[in-house]
């Protein structure tokens, strides 16, 4: 069998011409195609990869939002919360001052009100001392009650020298007034005591049915009462003075 050497060369060269014409008309433009699609799939796919990327972001900023809103929050919560405990102490507080103030209020009105009631009795038990004691005394008054008054006053003197010296300086008498006149042994022995005490100076005794028992003696502008009067007045004052230091000691020792 013999081999056509032209048939042979010709059909290389068809199928050489085939190939090329294959691969210029058919798969260039299929790799061509390829590499694009290829490239498209790429650009999605950094595409997505961005988008992914973007939306871990998104979410760890919504993340970081979301703890940061709830820390706030949290703040907020826990300002509302001590502001309240501090309106509600300082609420108690005043509450408690106001309660403590008022207490002290009523306790002191109490006492303001004792001490009236206390002052009222002390007051009105001393009036009525005195005028059981001026009644007593006016009762058993009589001429040799004012004697020994009178006698009593010649003791009363020697403290009064200086006043007496002074008050005789501007007087021309003094006078010596009794309820009742008094016998003459005891105005004898009243005279004596003032000369002795403020020589020269002229001594008149006087009587004044309206004055207490007893003896008041007046010099120019010095007056000097002893009689039942001025002693139950200076009792009544004694007495005054010994309740009241009674009482301080009793509010002391409550105040205590």
């Amino acid at each position: 069998m013999s081999i056509d050497w032209v048939t042979v060369l010709a059909q290389i060269a068809n199928f050489l011409v085939l190939v090329w014409l294959l691969k210029r008309f058919l798969y260039k433009p299929i790799l061509k195609g390829i590499d694009s699609r290829e490239a498209e799939i790429a650009q999605r796919m950094g595409e997505a990869k961005r988008a992914k990327e973007k939306a871990v972001a998104a979410e760890a900023d919504f993340v970081a939002r979301q703890q940061k809103l709830q820390a706030d929050q949290d703040a907020l919560a826990e300002r509302v919360r001590e502001q309240a405990k501090q309106q509600r102490d300082a609420l108690l507080a005043e509450a408690h001052e106001k309660m403590e103030q008022e207490r002290q209020d009523s306790l002191a009105q109490l006492a303001r009100e004792r001490e009236r009631f206390t002052s009222e009795l002390y007051q009105a038990s001393a009036d009525t001392l005195y005028q059981l004691a001026g009644r007593a005394l006016q009762d058993l008054a009589n001429e040799r009650l004012e004697e020994h008054i009178a006698l009593h006053v010649i003791g009363k003197l020697d403290p009064l020298s200086d006043e007496l010296a002074s008050a005789a300086e501007h007087a021309e008498e003094a006078v010596a007034t009794t309820h009742a006149p008094l016998p003459e042994g005891a105005c004898h022995e009243v005279e004596a005591a003032l000369a002795a005490r403020v020589p020269g100076l002229p001594l008149r005794f006087a009587t004044d049915e309206s004055q207490s028992p007893g003896l008041v003696l007046r010099i120019g502008s010095l007056e000097l009462a002893w009689t039942v009067e001025s002693y139950t007045d200076e009792l009544v004052e004694l007495l005054k003075e010994r309740l009241a230091s009674g009482e301080s000691g009793r509010v002391n020792a409550h105040g205590g």
